[in-house]
C-alpha cells in the first residue's frame, strides 16, 4: 500500500486537481477492455486522456452552469435518462473525474445504506426512476467547505455510469467535469480463467490487514490503523488450512503503521512507519516477543526483504533510502549501508524492491524501476532504470528465463498494470508485454514461483498468470475477494486483494483488506 503522506493527500482532495498531484488517483484510460496478452513494445503509459462522450459537460471547466445544491442544474436535456432511472440503488464504484486533458483524479462512491463519496458521507443522494445525484460535504484543511456533485447522463454498459460532475467552495461553483464510473463488483467482467478454491477466510479486525508471511504453520499479518483503530500484528495458526485460528495480536504503544513483514529464522521483521525495521523472537511462533527497532530512533520503514543473509528495508522518510541490513545473525541485524537513488522528484521515494543475483530491483515511485548493483554493500551503481511520465512503481518480481532475466513491474495508481520487462541488460531495458484489466482499478503486489506468477490486483481480486512465455502471460486462474457490501468495505482504491505469499506448502495466503486473510489451494 500506499506511505501515509500520500493517504492523506488524497484524502483532502486539494491536491487531486492536478495530474502531478497524489499519484494513487490518477486515472488510465476510461475503457475496460481486456488484458492484452499479445507483447507489445510500445510505452503509452498508465494514463492516457479520453474525454467521456457526455452531452451535460460545460464548454468551459472554470466556468460552471450547474451548482452542488440541484440536480435541476444540470443540462440533461440529451441524456438517457431512462437508463439512469434504472441504476441500482445500491453498489461501489469507482470513477475517473475529469477537468481537462491535462487535469483528472480519482474517486469512489457506495450507493445505498450508509452511502459515500471520496470516502466521505453523502448529504444528498438520488438514484431512482427521476435520475441520478450525489453530493458529499467536507472541510479542507484550509477550513473551506466544499462540495463535490455528480450528475448521471449515460448507461453506456452495465455497471458503468457516465455523467457530469460540479465542485463547490463555500457554496460556490467553482469547476466542472466529467465521469466515468464502473461499479467493482465482477457481474459484468468476462471471465477469463477457472476459479481458485477457498479453502478457508479469517478475519483480521485489528486496523486495515495489508501484508502476510507465512512460517512454522502461523500466518503473520500485519495492518494498518484504521481510523480509531491501531493496526499491529495478528498471528493466526494455519496448521489445519481449512480452519486456522488467530492465536495472538500486538502492536506498539504509538506505534502500529505495520506495512510489511517478512521472516528468516526465528526472526521476524515488521515495516513500522515510526521505528523501521522491528525484529520479534518466533522461536515460540503462536508468542513474539520483541527484541529491538532498527536502526533506531524515528523512521519510516515502508516494505522489507530478504535475500539470503541480506535484509533490504525500504524507507520512505526521513531520507528515501533503502537501508541493507547483515542478517547472517537474523536476530541481530547489522546496518551494513544507506543505499540512495539519484532523483530529480524530491517526494519519489523506493516503495519495494527485489533482490535477484547481486541486484537490486528497486520500484522508486516516481523516479521509476531502477536496477543497482548491490554485489558490495557499499558501493551500489546504478545500472539502469525504467521510467515514463506520470509513474509511480510500486512492486516487482524477477526471475531467470532460459539465458534471460526477466522482470514483472507494476505501479500503484488509477491504470496501473502489469509490465514484463527483459532486464537482462539492465541499460536497455525492452517491454515484453502488458496486461490491463479496468482502467479504474490498480494492481498491488505479485509473488512469482516458477514460471507462475500470482498478482494480488485490488478490486481486480487474486489473478494467476503462466508467464512461461514472458511475451504471452496467460491467466489460469482468478478469485475475487472485493465484497462490495462488506461492512468493512469502503469506496476507497485500496480495497480488496493487497498482500499475498504462496510458501510452497500447497496453498496460496492472500490477505483481504475487508475479509482478512483468505487460504486457497494453490493452482
Amino acid at each position: 500500500m500506499t506511505s501515509l503522506p500520500r493517504m492523506l493527500c488524497t484524502g483532502l482532495i486539494a491536491c487531486a486537481v492536478s495530474l502531478s498531484g497524489c499519484h494513487k488517483d490518477d486515472p488510465e484510460v476510461p475503457d475496460a477492455g481486456t488484458p492484452n496478452n499479445a507483447g507489445t513494445n510500445v510505452e503509452r503509459t498508465d494514463y492516457v486522456d479520453v474525454a467521456p462522450d457526455v452531452p451535460c459537460a460545460d464548454p468551459d471547466y472554470a466556468s460552471p452552469r450547474a451548482n452542488c445544491e440541484d440536480p435541476g442544474s444540470f443540462d440533461l436535456s440529451r441524456c438517457d435518462m431512462a437508463a439512469i432511472g434504472a441504476v441500482p440503488a445500491s453498489g461501489t464504484y469507482r470513477a475517473i473525474l475529469r477537468y481537462t486533458s491535462q487535469s483528472a483524479f480519482g474517486a469512489g462512491f457506495r450507493l445505498g445504506t450508509g452511502g459515500t463519496l471520496l470516502g466521505r458521507p453523502l448529504v444528498r443522494q438520488q438514484v431512482d426512476a427521476q435520475g441520478f445525484f450525489l453530493t458529499n460535504e467536507f472541510t479542507t484543511s484550509t477550513k473551506a467547505v466544499q462540495r463535490y456533485a455528480l450528475a448521471g447522463c449515460r448507461v453506456p454498459e452495465p455497471g458503468r455510469i457516465t455523467g457530469c460532475f460540479v465542485r463547490c467552495t463555500d457554496g460556490v461553483p467553482d469547476y466542472s467535469g466529467t465521469f466515468d464510473a464502473r461499479r467493482m463488483n465482477w457481474n459484468e467482467e468476462p471471465v477469463r480463467s477457472p476459479s481458485l478454491h477457498l479453502v478457508s477466510e479469517t478475519a483480521v479486525t485489528q486496523g486495515d490487514p495489508v501484508d502476510v508471511y507465512v512460517t512454522k504453520g502461523h500466518a503473520y499479518v500485519v495492518s494498518l490503523p484504521r481510523g480509531t483503530e491501531a493496526g499491529g500484528l495478528t498471528v493466526i495458526n494455519v496448521s489445519d488450512k481449512a480452519h486456522p485460528v488467530v492465536v495472538t495480536t500486538l502492536n506498539l504503544p504509538n506505534d502500529s503503521y505495520w506495512n510489511g513483514v517478512w521472516a528468516k529464522g526465528d526472526a521476524l521483521y515488521i515495516a513500522s512507519g515510526n521505528s523501521g525495521v522491528i525484529v520479534y523472537d518466533i522461536s515460540n511462533p503462536a508468542a513474539p516477543q520483541y527484541v529491538r527497532a532498527l536502526p533506531g530512533g524515528a523512521i519510516n520503514v515502508h516494505t522489507v526483504f530478504v535475500d539470503g543473509d541480506r535484509l533490504y528495508a525500504m524507507s520512505p522518510a526521513p531520507n528515501g533510502e533503502t537501508l541493507l541490513f547483515d542478517v547472517a545473525s537474523p536476530l541481530a541485524p547489522q546496518l551494513l549501508s544507506r543505499i540512495s537513488v539519484p532523483r530529480t522528484d524530491a517526494t519519489s521515494y523506493p516503495h519495494d524492491a527485489f533482490a535477484w543475483q547481486d541486484r537490486l530491483y528497486v520500484n522508486h515511485s516516481t523516479t521509476g524501476y531502477v536496477i543497482l548493483d548491490v554485489a558490495r554493500p557499499t558501493v551500489t551503481p546504478v545500472l539502469g532504470a525504467y521510467s515514463f511520465p506520470g509513474q509511480y512503481s510500486h512492486a516487482n518480481a524477477v526471475g531467470t528465463f532460459g539465458e534471460r532475466t526477466i522482470a514483472f513491474e507494476g505501479g500503484e495508481r488509477f491504470g496501473a498494470h502489469l509490465r514484463v520487462l527483459d532486464v537482462t541488460d539492465p541499460a536497455r531495458i525492452r517491454l515484453l508485454a502488458q496486461v490491463k484489466m479496468r482502467a479504474e482499478t490498480s494492481i498491488h503486489n505479485m509473488v512469482l514461483k516458477g514460471t507462475r506468477l500470482y498478482v494480488a490486483w485490488y478490486h481486480e481480486g487474486v489473478r494467476v498468470f503462466d508467464v512461461a512465455t514472458p511475451e504471452n502471460p496467460q491467466e489460469v486462474a482468478s478469485f475475487d475477494t472485493f465484497d462490495e457490501l462488506h461492512p468493512r468495505s469502503t469506496d476507497s482504491l485500496y480495497q480488496g486483494a493487497i498482500g499475498m505469499r504462496v510458501p510452497g506448502d500447497g496453498s496460496m495466503y492472500v490477505v483481504d483488506l475487508s475479509r482478512g486473510l483468505l487460504v486457497f489451494d494453490e493452482p
